[in-house]
């Protein structure tokens, strides 16, 4: 990748401010994020959403929504790593250094603080890799990769990414004591490390990795001129959302289930984006970032003043992603302390078929519940970033 001769003045105020495009589309995939959260803390729902046997179209799309946060949240993480490298001067070395540390402290906060926000059980008996884990883990072979030069580094990401729906028919089953890592890599699943010990891999590594490796290659296109930069990512944005629906319709290859013709028009369309998230396929991360490149475009080329508190959001992820947990968590107890006494702090709010059977709301319920949830994050980010920008410290740079 070859850089455009007016990169200079775009660079120079790269190193003064903040891309505030960036942190909106941050923010707006962080608040969508808190909508599916809210939905499995407070749904009385019991089938998977995409389930086109059971669901509606109202309760299928509000998933599937949600499917942009975590392809954008780690495309996004890898931009900032090379934003980060650049604005400031240090080694490769050094940076490293910082990723490795920042990825697993990342990692340590996904199976302790996050990990007891989703689920009051203090044995352990169930724990899960969730979205940090994946980030912790794709940040620590970054600290290896970032040795290489930014054309080799994309090409391996384009490959994880576009190669990986090659092994779906591996299953960590047919491996014997080697499984595990298979689990850890591509396919999900439930593994027992220690008696009555259960940990569930929710995000295999490979894709994820390959998201966050292209997000740090292009992250050098945030020195080009903003025109330049503009015109890419609506070109990009349309591009990967054209071979989505090509190598979609072909229903050949990029995703473990092919779609099918349903019981209407709508329903087909349905099944169409109803791609497989765990681990992404390489169709999902086509459709995810595509949409996700095209609303950077857009917020790029617009102001958006309806979306500015979003940059909010947007410039503190991690504290919003520990602090929202906690807030859903508390409030789907709160609520239910009426009905069920004290036996609300123990309920399994997670695990659907543990649920008892009279309790969630409906759609209304949930997205009013997410709006109230949105309203009382904004003024604790907003106080930690003021906190951060007054009290600076070393150990806040990894929050």
């Amino acid at each position: 990748m070859t850089f455009p001769t007016t990169e200079t003045s775009s660079s120079d105020q790269l190193r003064t401010k903040r891309i505030i495009s960036i942190d909106m589309l941050r923010g707006l995939v962080m608040v969508l994020m808190v909508l599916d959260h809210v939905r499995i803390f407070f749904t009385n729902v019991r089938f998977r959403p995409t389930d086109l046997t059971q669901t509606n179209i109202p309760l299928f799309l509000t998933r599937w929504i949600t499917h942009l946060c975590a392809p954008t949240f780690i495309f996004l993480a890898g931009v900032a790593v090379y934003l980060y490298f650049y604005n400031r001067p240090q080694s490769k070395q050094e940076l490293a250094r910082y990723l490795i540390i920042r990825g697993l402290f990342l990692v340590f906060l996904e199976l302790t603080v996050v990990r007891f926000g989703w689920l009051f059980e203090p044995t352990y008996s169930f724990a899960s890799a969730g979205v940090l884990w994946a980030i912790g883990w794709s940040m620590v072979v970054l600290a290896a990769l970032i040795r290489m030069p930014i054309p080799l580094i994309a090409a391996l990401g384009i490959l994880l990414i576009g190669g990986h729906n090659l092994f779906d028919n591996i299953h960590y089953e047919q491996l014997g004591k080697w499984g595990w890592l298979w689990a850890i890599f591509h396919q999900p699943a439930m593994l027992t490390p220690f008696p009555n010990k259960n940990f569930f891999i929710t995000y295999p590594l490979i894709p994820w990795i390959g998201v966050m490796a292209i997000g740090y290659a292009f992250g050098r296109v945030f020195l080009w001129e903003k025109t330049l930069r503009q015109q890419l990512l609506l070109r990009l944005g349309l591009g990967l959302l054209a071979g989505f629906v090509v190598f979609r319709a072909l229903n050949i290859y990029g995703d473990p289930y092919h779609w099918t013709v349903q019981k209407n028009l709508p329903y087909t369309i349905l099944s169409f984006i109803n791609c497989h998230k765990y681990p992404p396929s390489l169709l999902f991360l086509l459709m995810t970032l595509g949409l996700s490149t095209l609303l950077l475009y857009l917020f790029e080329k617009q102001k958006w003043q309806i979306f500015k508190p979003l940059v909010l959001f947007g410039q503190v992820p991690l504290f919003f992603y520990i602090v929202h947990i906690w807030l859903v968590h508390f409030t789907a107890i709160l609520l239910a302390l009426p009905k069920y006494g004290v036996k609300a702090i123990i309920l399994p709010f997670i695990v659907a078929p543990r649920m008892p059977a009279d309790y969630g709301y409906d759609l209304p319920v949930i997205y009013n519940i997410w709006i109230i949830t949105i309203i009382l994050l904004y003024p604790l980010c907003s106080w930690f970033k003021n906190y951060r920008k007054k009290y600076p410290s070393k150990w806040l740079k990894y929050l």
